[in-house]
């Protein structure tokens, strides 16, 4: 394009373009709520997401009327991100390729950078689930698979492509180890770039988002603290994250934590098949979603996700923890592991509603492009002869289903 005067929607349209190009998670995630929060809307509008219905078969010609219980969670799109320019007019002359290399681009990475940490960061933090051991490279097909079987075990349903985020290190160690194989020409091209393509059944990619995990000042001696610890569905339906309180015990008095995003077992309580409730052959894992300090009796109430419920068609684990019953948090105290993941879109949603036009602003563009809605208000400094730019995008997301989603190390 040759050099013009550039206009607001110029600007805004290639900012979108650069922006959508290096975002991730976005393309990933659920986004059909997003028609729901209607028209131009204010920071802080909330919306209740249904949670899917279970049924229950019978067994036998008599009747059994089963009372539906439809559980709800509460997503808020009030996250307001930007990137601002302050430009001499000079420069407000070159060709919109020339400016977008020069002054919109580095800004675009990293406001997408910022959207894709925070939606992995809302991921990882609520997930139970955690295969393979922490701090080992994913090197091998075997160990990316690990993620997809973990999925297939849980019962998670293929009505949507599974997705998969891996790390720098992690992606070009799997991408080493399929490469030695015998694979073709365009194969091998497709695998040279951040994109595995359709990968064990994943559509997978390389981000370096992939947030990181500190365990915490776990003792190694944590315990349940009380039997009887188990809810209702009824109890927990309407919880963020299908969560409930849990009390430990046996932690470091006074300086020993739990905190968000731990994953841990309970002896004695197994995982459960979804659908038909019967015991797997594995441990139930949870994930701490509001962590604590250890009181002086080295005791401590916390978050946790799942709900412990262990009848019924939202069944979750296969017992109620026993009192005393002894609780391992995976990973090694204080240390960080890089949380790669693969998902089920469900897992989690995202919603970029339009931005109304702020009263008293003149020169504002609002457009929407591949689902990513921002706006554009221009201003001008007289003394300067400068033009200010100010970019907005409002950005709500939610861990809905994060049970849909497994965490991921090598072995």
């Amino acid at each position: 394009m040759s050099n013009a005067i550039l206009t607001s929607d110029i600007i805004l349209k290639e900012m979108l373009f650069l922006l959508e190009n290096e975002l991730v998670m976005l393309g990933l995630a659920n986004r059909d709520y997003e028609s729901e929060f209607g028209g131009p809307q204010k920071p802080g509008a909330t919306i209740r997401i249904a949670r899917p219905i279970k049924g229950q078969v019978r067994t036998g010609k008599t009747q059994q009327v089963q009372d539906t219980e439809e559980g709800n969670t509460a997503m808020t799109v009030a996250t307001l991100v930007g990137a601002d320019l302050d430009m001499d007019n000079v420069d407000m002359t070159l060709s919109i390729k020339n400016f977008g290399e020069r002054y919109l681009h580095p800004q675009m990475i990293v406001l997408a950078n910022t959207i894709d940490v925070m939606a992995h960061t809302e991921l990882y933090r609520n997930c139970p689930n955690w295969v393979g051991t922490p701090g080992q490279l994913i090197n091998s097909y075997a160990d990316y698979a690990l993620g997809p079987q973990r999925l297939d075990e849980l019962s998670v349903p293929r009505s949507k492509d599974w997705a998969g985020v891996l790390s720098p290190a992690d992606y070009w160690g799997t991408v080493g180890s399929i490469t030695a194989l015998s694979a073709d020409a365009p194969v091998r091209s497709a695998l040279q770039k951040s994109n595995l393509g359709r990968f064990a059944n994943t559509d997978t990619y390389m981000t370096q988002n992939v947030k990181s995990h500190t365990v915490g000042n776990k003792s190694g001696s944590e315990q349940v603290n009380g039997a009887n610890q188990n809810v209702t569905y009824a109890t927990a339906k309407s919880t963020t994250y299908l969560s409930q309180t849990f009390l430990v015990k046996g932690m470091t008095n006074t300086t020993g934590t739990m905190v968000a995003g731990d994953v841990f077992t309970i002896d004695n309580v197994y995982a459960v098949n979804a659908v038909t409730g019967d015991q797997l052959d594995f441990l139930r894992q949870f994930v701490v979603i509001t962590g604590a300090t250890a009181s002086g009796g080295g005791t401590a109430s916390i978050t946790i996700s799942p709900a412990i419920i262990t009848s019924g068609p939202y069944k979750t684990c296969s017992a109620v923890p026993a009192d005393s019953a002894n609780i391992t948090i995976k990973g090694t105290a204080n240390t960080a592991y890089r949380q790669n993941l693969v998902f089920h879109p469900d897992a989690i949603t995202i919603a970029m509603p339009p931005l109304v036009k702020p009263p008293g602003a003149v020169k504002v563009s609002s457009q929407t492009y591949k689902g990513i809605s921002a706006r554009l208000i221009e201003g001008y400094d007289i003394v300067n002869n400068d033009s200010l730019w100010r970019f907005d995008v409002l950005v709500g997301m939610l861990a809905q289903q994060p049970h849909l989603a497994t965490r991921l190390s090598g072995t």
